[in-house]
């Protein structure tokens, strides 16, 4: 029984952040210089609260349900599928993935001191824009022969990172305040070790 409710909680971990991350694509907060955006932040926290193999799975559900499923839960809720994979952006969709990956091996299982929650957000945090700078590079001017891309570059993606790195260092904060309590709660619903009598 106490399996069954595991995997339930396992379960509804992972659907609550693919809602967070479909949510996060309809939520933008006007603010200066660029406007305040929450999926790079959601998927930093996904990787800190659930670890990299349930952070990579809820991240990789979002991903599907999009590119593959054509259900429009990315930021240009027109556009869905693999037509998605032509606009500059998709490549901080498929960061994402890896976001939360590595912010969750970094930070690993068990108790952890606060720093290393801050190194796991900001490694996580970067990872997204790796993959994603680059990509919206070859999309932009490789693929479409766009000129300005240095400009581009600085205002569709440099302007958007202090803001980002900013929540990943919250998201690292109330992960480290939050996640304990989390993981107490679940060692209660973990099956009691069968003691073997002694021959």
């Amino acid at each position: 029984m106490k399996n069954k409710k595991l995997l339930a909680v396992d379960i509804a971990e992972i659907a609550i952040f693919v809602a967070l991350m479909v949510a996060g694509a309809y939520i933008s907060i006007p603010f200066y210089p660029v406007p305040l955006t929450f999926q790079t932040v959601i998927s930093v926290l996904a990787g800190l609260m659930l670890g990299w193999k349930k952070g990579t799975a809820a991240m990789a559900v979002y991903l599907f349900m999009g590119f593959v499923c054509f259900i429009p839960v990315f930021a240009d809720h027109s556009l869905a599928g693999f037509a998605y994979a032509l606009k500059p952006s998709f490549g901080y969709i498929i960061g994402f993935v890896t976001s939360a990956f590595v912010g969750g091996i970094i930070l690993g299982d068990g108790k952890k001191p606060f720093w290393r929650y801050v190194v796991a957000a900001v490694a996580s945090f970067f990872a997204n824009y790796l993959i994603g700078i680059p990509y919206f590079a070859f999309i932009w001017h490789g693929l479409n022969g766009a000129e300005t891309l240095g400009s581009a570059l600085i205002t569709y993606n440099l302007l958007y990172m202090p803001k980002d790195l900013v929540l990943s260092i919250l998201a690292a904060i109330l992960a480290w305040q939050v996640l304990p309590h989390i993981r107490r709660g679940k060692q209660k619903l973990k099956p009691d070790k069968q003691k073997t009598p002694l021959g």
